[in-house]
């Protein structure tokens, strides 16, 4: 039997389950309703009122008297049960056949591969579950390589309790060691600081800053928000900068010394890389000193993390990219890291594309994150639980449902 559940049956229900994610909570139903979705909360109940399969799913209107469904990442179930999922889908479409419900829109957490290291996703049996749903009436949509799906199909996570920086190639420790001389500090803010926050991701979705204000205070509620700021403090930039600007001076003069007698290309070329780190340098105490002595507080990077259970994910990060000499978001992502990692099992780094080979408009974002050894899994997709075959194909046809759901995806920069 379905039922709808309270609010306290549907926490108590999905904290438990092993499909238990962020985005089926009543935080992320509460951020919804701002952007105009209502929401039910329901469940297959046995007959002695365990909860069998459960599911938050957004309501919206999509045209006159008639509304879609959208459960984001797909219902708290065992879908590898095939008998749960026939009741469950049919207990659905029963519960909103006269409700003017045209679809359910689901992309299950349901990974059906992973990345090998050939760049190359070694499939499992949950692959074979899309023909269960299918069968079931579920329509599979068009497989995306890129962000047009309304969340990632790829996702990079690390295993924080198995992290070793020493496993980092060497560009990624060089650019983390590189933010830490600029002097880069991670800072905890609250909500006081999001339009700060806004102006490094503004270009990344079509929201304005009061969702992303929302987003904080309906997760404030129960703790399971944090917002981050980098800054550079310039007394340990200018600290920093002034002994390797020494270090790399009294190896300059060594060289100066040697050249009096050794002309060789090879002398020659470490004195000029020497000559060029040192202007380097010099340039940055320079940097140093002005932010001193103007008393600046310069933000560089942010992120807003969402904390579900032993994962904590990055909902969104950005960066000044005016400053991405100081490594801001290598930076940024090891100091995640480090802060999590004593407490939390995951850090979902959110999602990469599934193009991993060839040149895109991406390529720098997969080669960012993929450099601090995530795994990455590729989801089942999206599907269709099509309740109303005729407004449904209706929808379709006068692209309605485009409109309404299709993304054009962004370049993100990393």
């Amino acid at each position: 039997m379905l039922k709808k559940l309270t609010i306290d049956e549907f926490n108590e229900f999905q904290k438990h389950h092993i499909e238990s994610n962020y985005y089926q909570t009543i935080s992320y139903a509460m951020l919804m309703a701002e952007v105009d979705y209502d929401y039910d909360l329901l469940g297959l109940i046995d007959y002695e009122g365990n909860i069998l399969a459960g599911a938050m799913i957004l309501i919206k209107q999509i045209g006159s008297n008639t509304y879609y469904g959208y459960s984001p990442r797909g219902f708290l179930i065992d879908y590898t049960n095939k008998e749960l999922l026939y009741n469950f889908t049919e207990e659905i479409k029963e519960y909103y056949k006269d409700k003017s419900v045209a679809f359910i829109k689901v992309n299950p957490l349901l990974p059906i591969g992973k990345l090998n290291k050939n760049l190359e996703i070694d499939y499992n049996s949950n692959r074979n579950i899309l023909n269960d749903l299918t069968t079931l009436g579920y329509k599979k949509l068009r497989d995306n390589l890129y962000f047009e799906a309304q969340l990632p199909r790829f996702n990079a996570i690390i295993n924080l309790k198995e992290y070793k920086k020493d496993n980092l190639d060497k560009n990624t420790k060089n650019k983390i060691k590189k933010g830490i001389r600029k002097g880069l500090k991670i800072e905890k803010v609250d909500k006081s600081k999001i339009d700060i926050f806004y102006e490094f991701i503004k270009n990344k979705k079509d929201r304005n800053s009061y969702y992303y204000k929302d987003y904080y205070t309906v997760f404030e509620k129960s703790d399971n928000v944090d917002l981050f700021l980098i800054k550079i403090d310039y007394n340990e930039f200018l600290l920093n900068s002034q002994f390797i600007y020494n270090e790399e001076l009294e190896k300059n003069t060594k060289l100066n010394e040697k050249l009096t007698t050794n002309h060789g290309n090879r002398l020659i070329n470490h004195k000029m890389n020497s000559d060029k780190k040192l202007l380097s340098y010099k340039n940055d105490i320079m940097e140093a000193t002005k932010g001193l002595q103007e008393n600046k507080t310069t933000y560089v990077a942010g992120a807003l993390v969402i904390k579900h259970n032993k994962t904590v994910t990055i909902a969104i990060s950005g960066y000044d990219t005016s400053l991405k000499r100081f490594a801001p978001n290598y930076f940024l992502h090891y100091s995640l890291i480090k802060y999590y990692k004593d407490n939390y099992d995951y850090l979902d780094l959110n999602g990469v594309v599934g193009d991993f080979k060839n040149e895109n408009s991406y390529s720098g974002l997969n080669r960012f994150k993929l450099s601090f050894n995530p795994s990455v899994y590729e989801y089942i997709g999206e599907l269709d639980l099509v309740i109303n075959e005729n407004i449904y194909n209706i929808l379709l046809k006068t692209g309605t449902l485009a409109h309404e759901l299709n993304k054009k995806p962004k370049e993100i920069k990393k």
